[in-house]
């Protein structure tokens, strides 16, 4: 047989054979969705547990907080404050698919631009949801105190979404300070969070406008995202994680016994100082003390995945994971609207003003659960393109969301 006709027939098979995927779907990183899953569950629970509603003499739901009346109870944010290891992942999983958008030669704002339409989409479809619902529940007779309480529930949460998608933006020049910097691309964060800590509550306070606390906002958030992208790009191993752990843990201390910064997490109501709204030099004690630990036990957390039973429901929460963030203050108000109609009961419409009612709470936590799983079956539909819409009731959807955000911020 001839070399030429050899050639002939293996020019033939190489273009009868199907052509090679030049972009194979990249493989899970178990550990990764793990912390994911753990962190997102840590938002509803927080929210159920340390957000409570009292009933007026009207019959109109009011927000609470047992922190309000127990501050004891202020540990238990400690744990449920896990903000820090979500954008820990965030941008370790960004720099990942940032890397894999390059190699594709797609360019950077192509690539910003799929992301942030994938997370504001969730968003979007709850508030106008909640637009179109609101009137509705007015005319069947909910107070109107009741919607605005509701609507103040639904669009907390989504202040998260969008420093999320500030800071993904930002995702390019975090990797550019980690090339430069390595793993100390994040002191540069936590520098700023801490002169201006020291500008509202050190000595100059009285003369300090409040909008300077503002600067922290993004800084304090893009610490733990900062971090990730530095662990994705392995410049972050486990000496540093232990320096994040231990530096963390000791500043965490320092800063409640000595400096005595308020020891709740998240916002107390009558309180005037907060850690979390913008982020305070506490925040990122306990978000370097979370991500360290994070990245030492990575590998025992992936040896843990390969168990089905373990893994099963890890990939349940990351394949609804904006759906379960938008729409877990829904589910608790599903039960609590209806309920206020019935008048006060344990641990659902009653004021948490002992340090009994988060024992009260805990048996709601299920059915919590259960409502949102319910919610999440057809929601989860908001999450991908949506292509099945043309460009008006997109629009449509995007000007429902305004309005009800507006009102939700006392706007309207």
């Amino acid at each position: 047989m001839s070399v030429a006709y050899e050639q002939r027939v293996e020019n033939i098979q190489a273009t009868a054979a199907p052509a090679p995927r030049t972009s194979p779907a990249p493989q899970r990183d178990r550990a990764i969705d793990a912390l994911r899953a753990l962190a997102l569950l840590a938002v509803p629970t927080g929210h159920w547990l340390v957000g409570g509603l009292s009933l007026d003499g009207n019959g109109a739901l009011h927000n609470a907080s047992p922190l309000s009346s127990y501050a004891p109870l202020a540990p238990i944010t400690w744990v449920l404050q896990m903000l820090g290891i979500f954008f820990l992942v965030g941008g370790y999983a960004s720099v990942l698919s940032y890397r894999r958008s390059a190699a594709r030669g797609e360019t950077r704002s192509r690539w910003i631009r799929g992301r942030l339409v994938r997370l504001l989409r969730p968003a979007v479809g709850v508030t106008a949801v909640w637009a179109l619902l609101a009137p509705l529940l007015y005319v069947l007779g909910v107070p109107e105190t009741t919607l605005r309480t509701a609507a103040t529930l639904v669009v907390q949460p989504l202040w998260f979404v969008l420093v999320y998608a500030v800071v993904t933006a930002l995702t390019p020049y975090c990797v550019a300070a980690t090339r430069r910097l390595g793993g100390w691309a994040a002191a540069p964060l936590v520098l700023t969070v801490a002169v201006v800590d020291f500008l509202r509550y050190g000595p100059y306070a009285a003369s300090i406008p409040e909008w300077v606390g503002l600067i922290s906002l993004f800084p304090g958030w893009l610490f733990g995202y900062q971090l990730g992208v530095s662990w994705g790009e392995k410049r972050l191993g486990r000496p540093g994680a232990w320096l994040l752990c231990a530096g963390g843990a000791t500043l965490f201390a320092l800063l409640l016994l000595v400096f005595h910064y308020p020891m709740s997490m998240v916002g107390v109501p009558g309180q005037d100082r907060t850690n979390s709204h913008p982020p305070s030099l506490l925040v990122i004690a306990l978000a370097a003390a979370q991500c360290g630990a994070a990245i030492l036990l990575r590998d025992r957390i992936a040896a843990l995945m390969r168990r089905p039973a373990l893994w099963a429901p890890v990939s349940a929460v990351n394949a609804s994971a904006m759906t379960s963030l938008c729409w877990h203050q829904t589910a608790m108000l599903a039960a609590a609207i209806p309920a206020a109609v019935l008048g006060p009961i344990t641990g659902l419409t009653t004021a948490p003003d002992s340090p009994t009612w988060m024992l009260t709470r805990l048996p709601w936590l299920p059915l919590f659960a259960l409502l949102l799983i319910t919610l999440a079956h057809p929601t989860r539909h908001l999450e991908p393109p949506w292509t099945a819409l043309s460009r008006g009731p997109r629009i449509l959807a995007g000007a429902l969301a305004v309005g009800f955000s507006a009102f939700a911020l006392g706007l309207v």
